[in-house]
């Protein structure tokens, strides 16, 4: 019988070990194989916005882990999402995005929604992503933006405390005026995990809510979606 792939698409470290910890019980039996080039989010961090350059690297990454045999590709950070839909239509299997599953629950469940980041170029798809959740949805949401200036620096400097203090500092603000937080970044994940009864709003994060809906995708998927090359 032929053992599924999952290559999971990463622009930094942060997100592999997070993803990995979840696959041994949400997807058993499933080859997770994962691709990482730091380079993506560091140049879209340098210009501001996903570049033309980036989104051709993530679509040959994309086509590559389409040759490795995947029948699932998993885009694991929302700073490409939307180059992620330009790789797509290059392939043959499909694509899953680790923040849709957080995103159409953050819709169902609240009208004023926080947005969480430590990075800009972050923090602007993963509001947009609400709102067009929000419109197909046909409900009208307020978004409130956070950006957890210093967060993302610490956390790439090695002091994940300093990162961790920074992010936990504003989820407590955002709280004072939404419904709901959403964290646009799996490397937040583990502070909202500490935070306890210091946030009184729920917060969603991506990796749990993002691998069941892989894990959903998969089961439901014929035993062979793509050939290895």
């Amino acid at each position: 019988m032929h053992q599924k792939t999952l290559v999971i698409i990463h622009t930094g470290p942060v997100t592999v070990q997070p993803l990995a910890a979840l696959a041994p019980s949400l997807l058993p039996g499933v080859r997770v194989v994962n691709l990482v080039d730091d380079s993506l989010l560091k140049d879209a961090m340098a210009a501001g916005h996903v570049t033309p350059a980036v989104t051709k690297r993530l679509a040959q990454f994309m086509i590559i882990a389409q040759e490795m045999g995947a029948d699932l590709i998993l885009n694991a950070c929302s700073s490409v999402r939307e180059a992620a839909d330009v790789g797509a239509r290059l392939l043959s299997v499909p694509v899953a995005k680790i923040d849709t599953a957080m995103a159409e629950h953050a819709v169902a469940t609240a009208s004023r929604i926080g947005v969480a980041a430590t990075v800009q170029t972050t923090l602007d798809p993963t509001v947009r992503m609400i709102e067009q959740t929000a419109k197909e949805a046909g409900k009208h949401v307020t978004v409130t933006r956070k950006l957890c200036e210093g967060a993302f620096d610490a956390l790439l400097a090695g002091d994940g405390a300093k990162h961790d203090e920074i992010v936990a500092r504003n989820l407590i603000e955002l709280a004072a005026t939404v419904d709901l937080i959403v964290l646009a970044q799996v490397s937040m994940g583990r502070v909202a995990d500490s935070l306890g009864d210091a946030v009184s709003v729920p917060v969603l994060t991506s990796p749990r809510l993002g691998m069941e809906r892989v894990a959903q995708i998969m089961a439901a998927l014929p035993e062979r979606m793509a050939v290895a090359a």
